[in-house]
């Protein structure tokens, strides 16, 4: 059987990335970070979408001269249609139109939540696979999504529980916002969680019914404990900062893993994964490999690599698409809400 090349775009927000795959196996991942949205708290939609559109070029030539391969040997184009920002993914499915129809190739939709959930079956040249096998459970954790998702096989997954107001990764940067801390807070409070006391501070953890999620409570309980204290004390957060990023990093950990380990326990499913830009937490991963000991799970946390948007799982996702000739038409047009 014939070797299938993919090359894939990722531009559902402020990182445009390209790779390439042959058949399951990555032979390049390139992306392009925007530094401009710093100084505004949050991702800017159009100075997003204008980066995009200087990123892109450069970023697929050099994701194919590190994959050592020529355009002309490209099986298809596999592309994010979303979820994501309406502009950002209009210049990577725009892209892909273009190159598509140049090459006279296939083009591949692929759903971004679909493809964090399966960068678990990226594999790398003379690397160990290490893939959960079906049916697995997967947490899902970003700045936008909190899901726990029964994954059934590539193309069947249910959402089974989700976050009914905020994100987990929302709540970890707006509260890093409160205490002074550059965008994207989370990594800034992961870093300072290693310095701090987890026990120190309690901060409010919500009753959800099921499965579901909620840290809209956590956040607005989190900014009355600090404007409360700095009545008293102007210079508490700082003086307390690395106690604070860790007890607030326990808490979201502790809502986030309670929810999990109950669908495991009452779905007996032993294969669970973690995905998602805060899968990149230190805190969780080590949540993950506590929970496998003492539950008998077997555990799947993703290389650093995968967790933030990249194409490499667009580019697994558009492979197992292939396999079924699962393409999409040349008029697609992006969305910028929808479901798994």
């Amino acid at each position: 059987m014939d070797k299938v090349y993919i090359l894939a775009i990722e531009s559902s927000c402020d990182d445009t990335s390209a790779a390439v795959l042959v058949d399951n196996c990555l032979l390049s991942n390139v992306t392009a970070s925007q530094a401009v949205h710093e100084a505004y708290g949050g991702v800017v939609p159009e100075l997003a979408s204008r980066a995009h559109q200087q990123n892109i070029i450069p970023v697929v030539d050099a994701a194919l001269k590190k994959a050592g391969i020529d355009k002309s040997n490209l099986s298809a184009v596999a592309f994010t249609r979303g979820p994501g920002l309406l502009g950002s993914l209009l210049v990577g499915t725009s892209f892909a139109k273009g190159l598509a129809l140049s090459l006279n190739i296939p083009m591949i939709e692929v759903n971004h939540l679909q493809a964090h959930v399966l960068a678990h079956f990226i594999t790398q040249a003379n690397q160990e696979e290490h893939s959960p096998s079906f049916p697995f459970l997967c947490l899902l954790v970003s700045g936008g999504n909190s899901q726990i998702i029964q994954v059934n096989a590539y193309n069947d997954m249910r959402i089974i529980g989700q976050t009914i107001d905020d994100a987990a990764g929302e709540a970890f940067d707006k509260c890093a916002k409160v205490m002074g801390l550059p965008y994207p807070g989370g990594p800034h409070i992961d870093r300072l969680a290693k310095q701090g006391n987890p026990e120190r501070f309690v901060f409010a953890k919500p009753n959800i019914a099921g499965y579901d999620y909620s840290f809209s409570g956590l956040k607005t309980s989190f900014l009355y404990f600090l404007r409360d204290h700095l009545k008293d004390n102007p210079d508490f957060v700082q003086e307390n900062l690395p106690d604070l990023c860790a007890s607030l990093q326990k808490t979201v950990i502790d809502i986030l893993m309670k929810k999990l380990i109950k669908a495991a326990k009452e779905l007996r499913i032993s294969q669970v994964a973690v995905a998602g830009g805060v899968s990149a937490n230190s805190g969780l991963r080590q949540a993950m490999l506590s929970a496998g000991e003492k539950y008998n799970w077997e555990v799947f946390i993703p290389p650093l690599g995968y967790t933030t948007d990249n194409a490499a799982m667009v580019g697994i996702t558009g492979y197992f698409k292939y396999q079924d000739k699962d393409f999409c038409p040349i008029d697609a047009a992006p969305f910028a809400r929808v479901e798994i």
